[in-house]
């Protein structure tokens, strides 16, 4: 099955297993992506949970959605605990993978949040079980009796599970819901900035304590350590962003339901800068250079909930 996101999904006589599958496929790519931070791994996913689907009697299974949200979850499980080795090896930060949005995630608020840049790397900082458990309890409303199956815990040790995951994101989390207006406002504002090299106005638009992230994956120059405070990350940003000319573009976009801008250098795709935004100042900016991660920036992506 190679194209399970179109292929099947309107063709006369389709199975049952195939239909269901083609149904349930954007939330069941949404629950890997948000359990990995990588869209290459969650397609991967995919995959081999279509192989184990497959092969099922539908004759034996009560609710199709919880199945088929179970396979991902062990299969996601299994990649998450061999994606913690290879990110022990990467070279400078490790970055999830940034997905231009179709509009609906961004008016999703609750999804847009759980798929941010900012809430991917708390995750990040889950062990692999409490990340599935907070994933699917806390984003996807799974009952903790069908958790307890997807993790192979008892339902007791899933509620334990949850409540210390939801503890340690609270603690760790994004600081709050930012109006539309308020985000356009300030991307407006970090844009000209940039564009211009303005350096007072990028002090003035980026919070104190702001945090610059690259990741360059050892293939495209980038920082290799966070970049932190509102004069050091706008001398970076001014000099290394701030000589936009005629072959360079800086453009908006929607990533991963939140504002970004998209750097093309004559054309070609260079950078993905997702933007985090408290209070109408920038607090966070996540530089995804690494071309291995910019594969899904040329179309958006639908996710579900």
């Amino acid at each position: 099955m190679e194209d399970t996101g179109g292929r099947f999904a309107g063709s006369p006589g389709t199975d049952p297993a195939t239909a269901a599958f083609v149904a349930h496929r954007n939330l069941l790519f949404t629950v890997a992506y948000e359990m990995l931070g990588s869209a290459a791994d969650a397609e991967d996913v995919l995959q081999e949970t279509w192989l184990r689907w497959a092969g099922v009697d539908l004759d034996t299974v009560r609710e199709q959605r919880a199945y088929l949200v179970r396979i991902t979850t062990r299969q996601a499980l299994t990649r998450l605990r061999t994606l913690g080795r290879r990110k022990e090896s990467y070279v400078g930060s490790w970055l999830p993978e940034p997905l231009l949005t179709t509009p609906d995630v961004a008016e999703d608020v609750e999804l847009a949040d759980s798929v941010s840049m900012a809430m991917l790397l708390v995750l990040e900082t889950l062990a692999p079980t409490e990340r599935a458990v907070f994933v699917l309890r806390e984003v996807f409303d799974v009952g903790y009796d069908e958790i307890a199956e997807a993790v192979d815990k008892s339902p007791a040790a899933v509620r334990q599970i949850a409540h210390r995951a939801r503890a340690h994101v609270a603690a760790r989390r994004p600081r709050g819901v930012v109006s539309p207006d308020e985000s356009r406002d300030a991307l407006v504002a970090f844009r000209r900035a940039v564009e211009t090299g303005d350096l007072q106005g990028l002090v003035d638009i980026l919070a104190p304590d702001v945090v610059l992230l690259g990741d360059g994956g050892g293939i495209k120059q980038a920082v290799l350590r966070p970049v932190v405070g509102a004069d050091k990350v706008a001398r970076l940003l001014a000099g290394g962003l701030g000589r936009i000319t005629a072959t360079t573009s800086l453009v908006p976009a929607q990533v991963n339901g939140h504002p970004a801008l998209i750097l093309r250098l004559d054309g070609v795709l260079d950078t993905v800068v997702a933007v985090r935004i408290d209070d109408g100042l920038v607090t966070g900016l996540y530089a995804v250079r690494n071309p291995e991660k910019l594969s899904r920036m040329e179309r958006e992506t639908a996710l579900r909930r």
